[in-house]
């Protein structure tokens, strides 16, 4: 039987992964990827060591970690899930680990262990990659594609889309009649310039707590003081599941911070119960919360007390002041910057075009998507990789199911 050809446009997660997954003795397949370099998201993700997933192994449970595209997923990940991907590494000799948050990490602690693995199966099937081959536009013709590059042209019986969310390769799509939903940014930091951050880059807190009372929203985690303010899974989870509404407001609002993560009034008898015991003690050199002195010391300043003043000695107005600078502190937010590890964006292709059963298009046969091209994102901690895997192992499926 004359094998069937197809062809991925775009090498990354999705793009490979379902290569990876193909049958070839049914099929030829060419993945077609922009840059001169493969996989470079998976590269850079986790720092390097590529988080290639997330613990959590119950569709129902796993689908609350996307702010879009949770109801669809749900079916997706009933087929494929966090679980089956560990498997299908560890068939291939790359041991994963579960961190403490539920993060999951190659052993080797290196993106290189989980290219390799999906290189080795491109490899071993014999499939072609071409690198620095820009897709300009996808035709069908007489039930089979032309795929334009550049510099070539490509005949293919099936297509996979797995492009990311560049502006160019929803262009393609929309000349296929595809719906578009505008791109905006979803993980992202905070830009802060505020007394209470000054000079603390690298200061974090376990469990803050970040509000946004325009948006009624609330996320806590932990936190990190950066050069330009705020970041860390306190920060991102509410970057993704308000995207839409803070690019309405141009990333300019309100945000009120409980650095401490606990309630004020818990935190005034931590600090009375510390006052009644040590009631000599220079307040600079009372360890009260679990904070580091840098930033206690900051505090103090922003609440105008000295370093040195007796901790007895403090009013009830100036230990109000403290506790609401750690506990309440109302910052202005104006604008956003990039999270270095994960590039996300909400938006793509319109969800209700998609067949989650096979990932093919409704409008187009034998046309599949999978990836960030779709209305489908998450928080940070390894849920947009997994939602690539999955989509791309059940388009590998379909189409090995083809009689």
């Amino acid at each position: 039987m004359e094998k069937k050809q197809v062809v991925i446009i775009g090498g990354g997660a999705s793009g490979f992964f379902c290569a990876a997954n193909l049958d070839e003795n049914k099929y030829n397949v060419l993945i077609l990827e922009q840059n001169s370099d493969v996989l470079q998201k998976v590269k850079i993700s986790g720092g390097g060591r590529c988080n290639v997933s997330h613990a959590c192994f119950d569709p129902r449970e796993l689908v609350n970690f996307y702010p879009r595209g949770n109801k669809e997923l749900r079916s997706v990940f009933s087929r494929f899930q966090p679980g089956d991907m560990m498997e299908w590494l560890e068939k291939r000799n790359v041991e994963v680990k579960i961190e403490d948050d539920n993060r999951v990490f190659p052993i080797s602690n290196s993106s290189s262990s989980i290219i390799n693995s999906f290189v080795n199966e491109v490899v071993n099937k014999n499939f072609e990659v071409k690198t620095q081959q820009s897709v300009q536009s996808v035709i069908k013709e007489n039930n089979r594609f032309l795929v334009k590059t550049k510099t070539d042209e490509f005949v293919s019986d099936y297509v996979v889309y797995c492009t990311g969310s560049s502006p160019k390769s929803l262009k393609i799509l929309e000349q296929l009649n595809f719906k578009i939903i505008p791109l905006v940014p979803s993980l992202f930091t905070f830009n802060i310039k505020n007394e209470t951050l000054k000079d603390l880059m690298g200061t974090s807190f376990l469990n803050a707590e970040v509000s946004i009372p325009a948006l009624k929203m609330e996320e806590s985690g932990p936190m990190l003081i950066t050069h330009w303010g705020l970041s860390g899974p306190a920060i991102l989870k509410i970057s993704a599941w308000k995207a839409l509404e803070l690019a309405k407001l141009n990333y300019n609002f309100e945000i009120l911070v409980n650095f401490l993560g606990i309630n004020i009034s818990d935190a005034e008898d931590l600090f009375k119960a510390f006052k009644e015991n040590n009631p000599k003690k220079a307040i600079g050199t009372s360890k009260i919360f679990d904070i580091t002195n840098r930033f206690w010391h900051r505090i103090l300043f922003v609440s105008k007390i000295n370093l040195d003043k007796n901790i007895s000695q403090l009013t009830k107005v100036e230990i109000q002041l403290i506790l609401e600078n750690l506990c309440a502190k109302k910052m202005k937010v104006t604008g956003k910057s990039t999270y270095k590890d994960e590039f996300v964006t909400a938006g793509g292709v319109d969800l209700k075009e998609i067949n989650f059963k096979t990932m093919e298009a409704k409008n187009i046969e034998n046309f599949y998507l999978a990836g960030e091209v779709l209305n489908i994102d998450a928080v940070t901690g390894g849920f947009n990789f997994q939602a690539c895997w999955s989509e791309a192992w059940i388009i590998a499926e379909s189409l090995n199911n083809l009689n």
